[in-house]
């Protein structure tokens, strides 16, 4: 059984490296007196409102917006509005965000798995060249088999014994 080897071969130059270090770096900057740090506590506190809640304060929103009259005069509707722009222009930035550490994370795991098929590939070639007697492959070959257990695993046991 082959494995496929190379899934991602698109790589960031240092160049790209730069650029997106100075980007995140601006954004960091851009944001940086937006955000706040919330305990647990308060994190259980404020919560996060639910869709439906988020309905409700859109509609309340709109009756602000298009029939003034009706408005609390309770309420400071400059706030209001400040914070609705704020969490709508936040809202979506999270989800751009979100869609972009999906991509970067989804790379990732591609150059890892990459990393990991390559390393396996070193490693049998080590093994062959110890069984050859080659100079410094058996001190490789000692360091790196540390990394593989010789306990079979419960369910590989079973399925072996099954046979």
């Amino acid at each position: 059984m082959s494995t496929i080897k190379n899934l991602i071969n698109i790589h960031l130059s240092a160049e790209r490296v730069e650029s997106v270090n100075t980007a995140l770096a601006t954004l960091e900057t851009a944001l940086a007196t937006k955000m706040s740090n919330l305990s647990g506590d308060e994190r259980r506190k404020y919560g996060s409102i639910s869709e439906q809640n988020k309905l409700f304060v859109n509609k309340v929103n709109n009756y602000a917006m298009n029939q003034t009259a009706l408005r609390s005069p309770d309420v400071d509707w400059d706030e209001f509005a400040k914070d609705f722009n704020s969490r709508t222009v936040l809202e979506g930035t999270i989800s751009r965000l979100q869609n972009l550490l999906t991509g970067i994370n989804n790379a990732k795991t591609l150059h890892d798995y990459d990393n990991y098929q390559a390393a396996l590939d070193d490693y049998a070639y080590t093994n062959y060249k110890t069984g050859t007697s080659a100079p410094g492959y058996e001190a490789k070959r000692n360091e790196l088999k540390q990394f593989f257990s010789r306990i079979k695993k419960v369910d590989e046991k079973e399925t072996a014994d099954k046979k």
